[in-house]
């Protein structure tokens, strides 16, 4: 199994590589941090005898000039450390962008790094990214689709200040070219595109907005269409959670709406869990699911993958709300009342036993500190 290291290793990119790894069962890659760079006999004690450097640390916004000497300086400080390495890596896969060489002070310092890093004799992947998107991008940093979702999660309106078309990436797609994987389960190394407008961009991600604020899920009639909503879900939990159904109740009785899915089936199926009892410890990287207790009472927990702090909620059939599980954020449901936990589970895809989309991860990690990082 090939031994891994990454730079960059807690930014975006960074953390959907790693995430990635864990969904693969691979061991955590050794973290070059932004300190161990500007020493190169610690970057070459970290990276003697890898396989594969994975270089992810970058500056994408600021003055021009600092956001050029600064991939430029990433780039060197590395260079720096490989040539100082006993037995040096394999190869080095660079997080280089389409922009690369374009005459913008970003992309001619991107095609600079590109050649420093190939000057030192190491193999050289140079993968010339384009725009990424995913789950838990930095708003107004990243990119313009998890700026879009924030002003969504928060009740405003994007603005479009002059359509393009772009073209867009997921992030563990991106993460699968990096560290070498084949196709496989929901990730694709080949980074299939999508293009689309700006102003179409603001127009389906407010429509998937405005649907999920009603607890229904909009439609969704391709993988990127999934990726887009499992992205705009992650800056709108957990504040939007749990979500209220409709209740309609008439002589007979009562009825809760569950799941109304537009243009979609999915798989629903129900479980009884005895008291004590827990179910789940997995998380996803692209399927959608959701929670519904119908009978009994019971505490959900999540936790990013990651990260250090769970996420609750107590919730009971008397009151039925949905709980949509976040992709990336291992979760459980535990049965907390004397009696039968009776769930509802819906996923919007049916259950593939060869590529199931479900990794094992602990809620709980006993060790960790609020707030404290678990991978990398």
């Amino acid at each position: 199994m090939l031994r891994l290291a990454i730079t960059g290793a807690g930014g975006f990119l960074g953390w959907h590589v790693r995430t990635l790894l864990r969904a693969l069962g691979r061991p955590e890659p050794i973290v070059v941090s932004r300190a161990d760079l500007t020493d190169p006999a610690a970057v070459a004690a970290r990276l003697d005898g890898v396989d594969r450097v994975l270089h992810l640390a970058g500056v994408n916004r600021g003055d021009p000039a600092e956001v050029a000497a600064g991939n430029v300086q990433l780039a060197a400080q590395l260079a720096q450390g490989l040539r100082r390495c006993a037995t040096p890596p394999r190869s080095v896969a660079f997080a280089n962008s389409v922009q690369a060489g374009n005459g913008t002070p970003y992309g001619d310092a991107k095609a600079t790094a590109a050649g420093i890093l190939a000057s030192t004799g190491v193999a050289l992947d140079d993968l010339l990214l384009p725009n990424l998107y995913g789950e838990h991008g930095r708003p107004f940093y990243n990119s313009v689709v998890a700026t879009f979702c924030r002003l969504l999660a928060t009740g405003d309106t994007p603005e479009v200040h002059g359509d393009r078309e772009l073209t867009l990436a997921h992030a563990t797609d991106a993460a699968a070219r990096l560290v070498g994987v084949p196709a496989g389960g929901s990730w694709d190394p080949a980074m299939p595109p999508l293009r689309i407008g700006v102003g179409e961009l603001a127009r389906r991600l407010t429509g998937f907005a405005e649907t999920y604020r009603r607890a229904e899920i909009p439609p969704l009639r391709d993988r990127h269409d999934v990726r887009l909503f499992n992205t705009y879900r992650s800056h709108a939990f957990p504040a939007h959670a749990p979500l209220p159904l409709p209740r309609r109740a008439d002589a007979r009785g009562e009825l809760v709406e569950t799941v109304r899915a537009h243009d979609g089936g999915g798989q629903t199926f129900c479980s009884g869990t005895h008291p004590g009892v827990t179910r789940g410890e997995h998380f996803h990287l692209a399927k959608i699911e959701r929670f519904v207790v119908l009978r009994g009472s019971a505490e959900i927990a999540l936790r990013r993958v990651g990260d250090g702090d769970v996420v609750r909620f107590a919730v009971a059939g008397d009151e039925p709300v949905a709980v949509d599980m976040p992709t990336m954020w291992a979760h459980r449901i535990t049965n907390t009342g004397p009696g039968e936990l009776v769930t509802l589970f819906w996923t919007n895809e049916l259950f593939d036993p060869g590529r199931p989309d479900t990794y094992p991860e602990p809620v709980e990690l006993p060790a960790l500190v609020p707030g404290q990082a678990v991978v990398g």
